[in-house]
């Protein structure tokens, strides 16, 4: 049977910074952290938004400040949520260090920034990938009885695995990326600013020492600012009712230059941010 967990506020990020750093942090006497995810879930009901904290969300993304809530934003909200479950000792892997690897936002309607917001997070379908371990983050936002958003978060551990050490694929070749819609300058300012609004202070985003000690030769800007971000060239052309899927390539270093890509299909849009050199890419994602 599920443990529910009912909070009464958005948890604090600082200490659940804190408790992912400890948590990294080997305990002698504990056994090793468990193979299979805890049954438990996370309710928060009746969330006013605070309209500071969305100027300061839209002002870090670009997009526009509105009676209506950009399409990404209750996923800032809803990050201590999944990240609560994630500290935890009793779950399979440490969250320092973590990378976003995709994302999937279904919307049923606008959503109004007066309206009080009911919250459900709870975490599924851990597995094995070439590169580590794979966990979804399901978050259910409804306004009384309907349900208005819904967001799977695929997070990554990188680790080994039984999958670890195969065959890599064949690099695909390098080509010259076509003429982009724009490009977009990404630095550490704009990315601290991000950090604060969304409460996501992962040093691989903020700290070059951080970033080395998970891989990463420089730090690495957040995939949800990268799909926040490109949001703002498609500004009132966003319906009500929409389907947002997200899939995040190579990291986009600080600082860096890439290119915007937004083409409409029919049912929608095809989105892209790319390396303008080598032209691989950051970022992926459809709009329908």
């Amino acid at each position: 049977m599920s443990q529910t967990i009912t909070l009464r506020e958005i948890p604090k990020n600082s200490s659940l910074f804190v408790k992912a750093a400890l948590g990294a942090v080997p305990v002698p006497g504990l056994s090793a952290r468990p193979s299979k995810l805890p049954d438990r879930v996370i309710k928060l009901e009746g969330l006013k938004v605070d309209p500071d904290h969305l100027a300061a969300y839209c002002r870090a993304t670009g997009l526009r400040f509105d009676d209506a809530l950009p399409l990404t934003y209750p996923f800032v909200l809803s990050f201590p949520l999944a990240m609560q479950l994630v500290v935890a000792r009793d779950f399979p892997f440490v969250a320092v260090g973590a990378v976003h690897a995709q994302n999937t936002i279904e919307r049923t309607r606008d959503i109004s920034v007066s309206e009080p917001l009911d919250f459900e997070t709870h975490i599924e379908n851990l597995r094995e990938h070439p590169k580590g371990l794979l966990v979804d983050a399901i978050t259910e936002v409804s306004v009384g009885r309907e349900l208005v958003w819904r967001q799977v978060t695929t997070f990554l551990h990188q680790q080994r695995t039984s999958l670890s050490g195969g065959p890599k694929p064949e690099p695909k070749p390098e080509e010259e990326p076509p003429a982009p819609l724009r490009q977009t300058r990404v630095d550490q300012k704009m990315i601290n600013r991000y950090a604060a609004a969304s409460g996501d202070h992962n040093p691989i985003h903020t700290s070059a020492l951080g970033a080395k000690a998970f891989g990463f030769p420089k730090p690495i800007a957040h995939g949800m600012w990268s799909a926040a971000n490109i949001l703002s060239n498609l500004e009132g052309r966003v319906p009500g009712q929409v389907t947002y899927d997200v899939k995040f390539g190579k990291p986009i270093f600080l600082p860096s230059t890439v290119n915007v890509y937004a083409d409409r299909v029919e049912g929608g849009w095809d989105l892209a941010l790319r390396n303008p050199k080598k032209g691989y890419p950051h970022l992926t994602a459809t709009l329908r």
